[in-house]
């Protein structure tokens, strides 16, 4: 990468967004440790722009910091998933109860750009764009609430997870379901039924959840097997 010549503002900024973004997508793997000196080599800048970095991603709870051993990538349970599902279901309910105060033509037809993406990629059988599209749905949702605290709870929480999101949809039967599941809310959502459109989408959080702590559950099991 070639090096970052800005204002040490937007450096700073830059930075942080880098690694969060290798954290989201996999490149960092839970539990890798984060070096400053490796970082900074690798980004072409000084210490000092990465260990604050490091600490705002402590702050937002994707890495953990341990004395005299560094930083590290945090390392989540199927509990920890649970308590981040418990918020998401809470935002995005919010939000959708909220959403005939906010939809517009406009932003109703945004849903319906991203449920048509969402089918095309699923008739591909292209799991990481339909993945990708998942995720600006559920955010479009957010934003459907009209309450900017709410989007920048979720903006965290989508962080948190965003690793993990394959995992949810790792059979053909879960993928089938879920593309059903978001046509559901998205209609719902586009004749004013937000009751059916809250009620459907928990239960879409719900069994994204649970495939996700099963992951996490198998991958302790390895991990703890002689």
């Amino acid at each position: 990468m070639p090096p970052l010549s800005h204002p040490v503002s937007t450096i700073r900024t830059q930075v942080y967004d880098i690694i969060k973004q290798n954290i989201c997508d996999g490149v960092y793997t839970p539990g890798q440790r984060l070096q400053e000196t490796e970082l900074a080599a690798s980004l072409h800048v000084s210490r000092s722009p990465i260990r604050e970095a490091l600490r705002q991603l402590a702050s937002d709870g994707l890495v953990e910091e341990f004395p005299n051993r560094g930083v590290f990538v945090k390392e989540f349970t199927a509990h920890d998933i649970q308590e981040v599902f418990d918020v998401r279901v809470l935002l995005e309910s919010y939000a959708i109860l909220h959403s005939p105060a906010h939809i517009t033509p406009a932003r109703m037809e945004e849903l319906m750009g991203y449920l048509d993406q969402l089918e095309h990629y699923h008739q591909q059988d292209q799991l990481e764009d339909y993945i990708r599209v998942d995720a600006q749905l559920h955010q479009a949702i957010i934003r459907l609430g009209g309450n900017r605290v709410v989007e920048q709870m979720y903006e965290r929480v989508h962080s948190l997870i965003q690793q993990f999101r394959i995992y949810s949809l790792t059979s053909k039967q879960r993928f089938d379901e879920s593309v059903v599941e978001h046509r559901t809310v998205v209609h719902c959502l586009l004749t004013g039924n937000v009751e059916e459109a809250d009620r459907v989408n928990q239960a879409h959080l719900t069994l994204a959840r649970d495939k996700i702590g099963d992951y996490l559950n198998s991958q302790a099991g390895r991990a703890a097997a002689p």
